[in-house]
């Protein structure tokens, strides 16, 4: 969620100012796409992934400090809760074996990372909700010891100035409510991250936009929350109830919630901040002594740093960032979709359908986002994430499909013809999108085993906290074969 605070506690001036400066940001930035070169060598890609601890009856453990104190690696970073970690993996060009590298890379990370967990009695599993987490277990004593975590818990429930309440019908229903953003550490996904050049940004942002409900329906895996059988990917809906800011007459009146779908195609990254600006006051002004102005007067490259901080608390499900590495501008899109797990296996083959379709469709002729509505394209986003592998969604030129029918008839070859557009190994490019045509074939991703796996424990006799438990014990299991989740018995 990003880095340490330097300071935690803001004043009015403070955000005058910080308002002040983040405009300032806005006009360095758009000043800079025309006239600095920003790095444009090939699409590089990177991976973020979300990690649970839990102990050995596969609750959560909270214990991230004492695994991240022993393990030393600067990849691994707290995460909201005492039992989340983030793994933050290099970026790549994703030519040749760069897709095999990235899970030889996590692989190899994780493996060091268990190692220590399991001296603090402890294990790692990657999921989108914890199947076995309760609402005892996401309360503020459970926040991790980070003073940006406690500065976002109380500026964004400060500014609801009432308590978070959640109501999500799924299978089943859930209606609760918190007065901290503590449940949100119920959530972990994966982000990736796609560098491109600065003039492609709006095509690679719009075409993720467009695929995001596909995304979401085949990698769906946080069927389960607090003991309840909710939506396929429910971890859609709660961080959007559980984070929102907005008062209830805010809601009412229209204004736009910090987790945001958003409401129109774009033409440039520029549009995207001009909305932070417009949209959503500072949550965290944290003001940093970088002039942007002068620093780019100067010949220099800035960080912009306070656009950079106001971006990071706007949680759009596809998110712009500008970085500047070695000396050098970039931008990317954030791609924040999905979640964590099931196996690395497929949580690296849901990149390799990511990174091939946006590729293909940001060249596309005419492009999808001039043939398929935004409001389509939110609405396959709510179905993928309710509905899963179930899922009915609104494609141009096919109408209302089974997503395995869209994926398997008109998105795979698309996939395909992306991953060599990147110069992508066959080799890897067949076994990861094969993968993804498994899921098609077999109609199982996380969430469907997740279920059905729960499903057959009641059968046998057990309660549901019980059927969770046995699940989520044979879930980290399959999950240390890195076999692919269409492949796991129920």
């Amino acid at each position: 969620m990003g880095k340490d605070l330097v300071a935690a506690a803001f004043s009015p001036h403070d955000r005058v100012v910080f308002r002040r400066k983040v405009r300032r940001c806005l006009d360095v930035l758009a000043d800079m796409l025309g006239t600095v070169p920003f790095q444009a060598d090939g699409p590089t890609a990177g991976l973020e992934i979300e990690i649970n601890l839990v102990d050995a009856d596969a609750a959560p453990a909270m214990r991230n400090a004492e695994v991240l104190a022993d393990l030393g690696d600067p990849r691994f970073q707290p995460e909201l809760g005492r039992f989340n970690l983030e793994l933050n993996v290099p970026p790549r060009p994703l030519s040749g074996d760069g897709l095999g590298e990235f899970e030889q890379d996590i692989l190899g990370a994780l493996l060091g990372a268990t190692e220590c967990a399991g001296k603090d009695e402890c294990r790692l599993v990657l999921v989108g909700m914890l199947p076995t987490l309760t609402q005892d277990h996401v309360v503020l004593a459970n926040l991790s010891d980070n003073e940006r975590f406690r500065a976002l818990d109380a500026e964004i429930a400060g500014a609801r100035g009432d308590d978070f309440r959640i109501d999500i019908r799924g299978a089943e229903r859930l209606i609760t409510s918190s007065d901290t953003i503590a449940p949100e550490a119920s959530c972990t996904s994966t982000q990736f991250h796609i560098q491109v050049a600065p003039d492609d940004f709006a095509r690679y942002w719009n075409a993720s936009q467009a695929i995001a409900g596909i995304q979401l329906a085949l990698g769906a895996n946080s069927p389960f929350l607090y003991g309840r059988r909710l939506w396929a990917e429910t971890r859609i809906p709660f961080f959007e109830q559980a984070t929102d800011a907005r008062p209830d007459e805010f809601s009412a009146q229209g204004v736009r919630p910090r987790v945001w779908f958003g409401d129109r195609w774009i033409d440039s990254i520029l549009d995207l901040y001009e909305e932070n600006v417009r949209y959503f006051p500072p949550l965290l002004p944290e003001l940093n002594e970088e002039d942007p102005v002068a620093v780019r007067d100067a010949g220099k490259i800035p960080h912009l740093y306070e656009l950079r901080m106001h971006n990071g608390t706007v949680y759009r499900w596809n998110r712009p960032v500008y970085d500047v590495s070695g000396g050098r501008p970039h931008v990317r899109v954030e791609n924040r979709v999905l979640p964590s797990g099931p196996t690395v296996a497929d949580l690296v083959a849901n990149a390799a359908l990511y990174f091939g379709l946006v590729r293909r469709l940001a060249e596309d002729d005419p492009p999808i986002w001039s043939r398929l509505g935004f409001a389509a394209a939110e609405a396959n986003f709510r179905a993928g994430a309710r509905d899963g592998m179930e899922a009915f969604l609104t494609w141009p030129g096919v109408g209302e499909v089974p997503v395995s029918t869209l994926m398997l008839d008109v998105l795979l070859p698309h996939a395909y013809a992306g991953l060599d557009l990147l110069g992508v190994c066959p080799t890897q490019r067949d076994r990861f999108l094969g993968i993804i045509e498994g899921r098609c074939r077999t109609g199982r991703n996380g969430a469907t085993w997740q279920t059905a796996a729960v499903r057959a424990a009641e059968e046998r006799g057990l309660d549901r906290p019980a059927a969770l438990r046995e699940m989520t014990q044979r879930y980290l299991d399959h999950q240390q074969t890195n076999e692919p989740v269409h492949t796991w018995p129920c």
